[in-house]
């Protein structure tokens, strides 16, 4: 194996090759998180046959320039891709790679870059799709908590601080609670102008939109417990390529490292063989045409076949309390916590679902649909679901969030998407929805005013009214127990 480091559009460029003359294919990795990281990776790929090429972005670690996220990596990534196709160790096949914002990086060269340039497959891990989608739900709700860590430790700096808002809410519990919310850096004590600058991308779908015309195969991964999980779904159904596989796992965004609650033994993939072996496959042209993959059934330990969805059930609630409640900004119903404050007035509308009789497998789209009221002319909504287990523990199985501008105190008939669930249930189990104002840190507080949430500097408490007989939750069930597949193979296939 050789190994030696150079620079290629004057931006720092690892190069691994494989033992042999070659000409070989080669993989593409371009990170905003330090190249020197990827060795590992890298050495895979090379023993494995193909020659492997890391790149630090523009702006980050040991690459020049300035930092602009999401701006640079079509033109960059395609002089990477041209010089690459011009050295002699290439054969000229080239494999775009990625996971978060990298993912993003192979997503551009596999759908933007001129043709002399393009990726000829791509594996895109757990994507970024852009600043928009990582920046807001589908809704427009802003996604406060998981933007703020990503900015504190990446943002216009040219290092990393993987552990930055830790050690910030460490020293100020409240930080994230201060107004406005671009105020955010300097309570971090950072210049990040580009913080600001994220909450004016409000135009989702470019990507996604591309994807409908691209011309190589695809492999995309993702996780159930992953904030983009929705986004990589919806990316393998709007690609248009020859072929398009779909691993779904019960995994957080760092994938089978950071696996949820609901893994089991049979969902330890070793992702890294999988992405070879499917590379050479999409190289060679011998991957069937269409979308395939495979959708981990999360408690089962089972592998189902991706585009699976169960028979739609509207399932029956029972009314605790909360039919009228208060959504105050300044006591939000907290995203990190699952324990329902039982004194005081109520902050949210719980209903609870009988015990399971037998055990339930959950595949498919959860949807809320609520009449209800509230009386401030902005509101958001947001439903949590979650498992109460025979054992007394609560587990979070699903989340959505919508923003409805309208009169003050008109009723109104709306549908909340709580995403998708591919999850078994054990018998006794019982199903605990949650209806409030607020779901925060994870999402920023809607201050009622009808302000933008970022800039707003002054919140009100918003009543809310929820007619129970308005209440109607959706699961998508499968009718029997599914038959177990090998996630290989139908990636692979």
């Amino acid at each position: 194996m050789t190994a030696f480091d150079t620079t290629v559009g004057g931006l720092a460029t690892d190069v691994r090759l494989p033992a042999g003359d070659g000409p070989f294919p080669t993989v593409l990795i371009r990170t905003p998180y330090d190249r020197t990281r990827h060795r590992a990776e890298a050495r895979g790929w090379a023993r494995r046959g193909f020659a492997a090429v890391v790149q630090d972005v523009r702006g980050r670690f040991a690459s020049p320039g300035e930092w602009h996220p999401y701006a640079d990596e079509a033109a960059d990534g395609a002089a990477a891709a041209r010089w690459i196709r011009q050295q002699r160790w290439c054969d000229g096949r080239l494999v775009a790679a990625g996971a978060s914002y990298a993912a993003h990086c192979a997503l551009v060269l596999a759908l933007e870059a001129p043709g002399d340039a393009r990726a000829d497959a791509v594996v895109a891990a757990v994507p970024a799709l852009g600043p928009a989608e990582t920046a807001r739900e589908a809704s427009g709700v802003e996604r406060l908590f998981a933007r703020a860590g990503w900015w504190a430790a990446h943002g216009d700096r040219r290092d990393s601080d993987e552990s930055a808002l830790d050690k910030a809410l460490a020293a100020d519990p409240g930080l994230l609670a201060h107004l406005p919310v671009t105020a955010l850096p300097e309570r971090l004590g950072r210049d990040l102008p580009s913080w600001t600058a994220l909450w004016a991308h409000r135009e989702r779908g470019r990507l996604a939109a591309r994807a409908v015309d691209a011309e190589v195969p695809l492999l995309v991964v993702g996780g159930h417990h992953d904030h983009f999980a929705d986004d990589t779904v919806a990316l393998w159904h709007s690609w248009g390529g020859p072929s398009a596989r779909l691993l779904l796992g019960p995994w957080r965004h760092g994938l089978v490292g950071t696996p949820g609650p609901d893994a089991g033994p049979a969902h330890r993939v070793d992702l890294g063989d999988l992405y070879v072996r499917w590379a050479r496959r999409a190289l060679a042209g011998a991957l069937t045409s269409g979308r395939r993959g495979a959708l981990a059934l999360g408690g089962a330990d089972v592998w189902l076949p991706a585009g699976t969805d169960g028979e739609p059930r509207t399932q029956r609630l029972r009314m605790v309390h909360g039919a009228t409640f208060t959504a105050d900004p300044d006591r939000p119903v907290r995203s990190d916590e699952l324990t329902v404050p039982t004194d005081g007035p109520p902050d949210r509308c719980l209903l609870v679902t009988p015990p399971l009789p037998r055990p339930l497998d959950m595949v498919g789209p959860v949807g809320l649909r609520l009449r209800a009221t509230a009386h401030t002319p902005s509101a958001d909504w947001a439903a949590r679901l979650v498992a109460l287990t025979p054992e007394g523990t609560a587990e979070p199985l699903a989340v959505g969030v919508v923003r409805r501008a309208e009169a003050a105190g008109h009723q109104g008939r709306f549908r909340i998407g709580l995403g998708r669930l591919a999850r078994r249930l054990r018998a006794g189990t019982r199903l605990r929805l949650e209806i409030a104002g607020h779901h925060f840190p994870a999402h920023a507080r809607n201050p009622h005013t009808g302000d933008d949430p970022v800039t707003a500097h002054r919140l009100l408490a918003s009543r809310r009214e929820v007619d129970p007989a308005g209440v109607a939750l959706t699961l998508h069930v499968l009718p029997s127990r599914p038959t177990p597949i090998d996630p290989a193979e139908e990636i692979l296939r």
